[in-house]
């Protein structure tokens, strides 16, 4: 396999989660991101407190339109201070 191919098919409904701590500091900067690199009103969002209410998840369901896109959405979570783990 070529480094540029990719084992899924764009357009596609991606799901992706971001871990952080329960603060809406996190929130804010999770939702911003998302929303710089994609259209607000075509992405579902969802969240899940960890059981002692430390943790925050929150995963946000779209349409990817490319690996370019998702890459750079990947790139800008992680780099984000706030954000401890992308899945």
């Amino acid at each position: 396999m070529k480094k540029t191919d990719s084992t899924i098919r764009f357009p596609c409904s991606f799901p992706l989660k971001v871990m952080g701590l329960n603060t809406e500091t996190f929130a804010t900067a999770v939702t911003a991101i998302f929303e710089k690199h994609l259209d607000p009103g075509q992405i579902s969002y969802s969240r899940r407190l960890s059981s002692g209410g430390k943790y925050l998840s929150i995963t946000a369901t779209f349409t990817a339109r490319s690996k370019d896109q998702l890459d750079a959405l990947y790139q800008e979570l992680n780099d984000h201070d706030l954000v401890l783990m992308t899945l």
